[in-house]
């Protein structure tokens, strides 16, 4: 668990952590990490859901019959409908987002994966995601995961961060270091 330590921090990462031993001791870690890319995306799609974990107005009671409903609905295994009815019954669903990522993260370093934040100013096609993981595991030289986002004010061109490092080829960073270049000339 030292390990996982290093990797999470806070509320979010101390319920990661304890999500994924358990997992791990049912060998069932595939299954809930499945389990939370849905939650992630049911988060992402549904208002009413964000507004469920995050609002304190509703009461404990509403909102671990509202978690369950939709763990219910959803198909999520055993484990993790358990799980998310205990972050409900510790009134935690609020940090429901960042134990998923930090689940994520641990799941990453067991698999020895990295993990790598790419924002484009377009979405990039499967092609494209598959082109970036190949070329970013013969720089990096480990698997790479790529969370994509889009930022359409990037204009053009990708935003990369790897770890600590970070690769800025967006075109808004070039326009931006022209016009500053340009105030020097003046």
């Amino acid at each position: 668990m030292s390990s996982h330590k290093a990797i999470v921090s806070g509320i979010s990462g101390r319920y990661a952590v304890a999500l994924f031993e358990l997992a791990l001791e049912n060998k069932a870690l595939d299954v809930v990490e499945a389990d939370l890319a849905t939650m992630k995306e049911l988060l992402v799609e549904s208002a009413d859901l964000r507004k469920l974990v995050s609002s304190p107005l509703y009461s404990r009671d509403d909102q671990s019959k509202g978690i369950a409903t939709v763990s219910q609905t959803a198909g999520l295994s055993p484990l993790t409908e358990k799980f998310v009815g205990v972050l409900a019954a510790n009134r935690r669903l609020g940090a429901l987002k960042d134990t998923v990522v930090a689940f994520e993260k641990l799941m990453a370093h067991h698999k020895g994966e990295v993990s790598a934040e790419v924002v484009s100013a377009h979405a990039l096609s499967k092609t494209q995601l598959t082109d970036l993981k190949k070329q970013m595991k013969a720089a990096v030289g480990r698997d790479v995961t790529i969370d994509a986002s889009v930022d359409e004010a990037l204009l053009g061109g990708l935003r990369v961060k790897v770890g600590s490092r970070m690769v800025d080829s967006s075109l808004k960073t070039k326009l931006d270091n022209l016009a500053i270049a340009m105030k020097g000339v003046q």
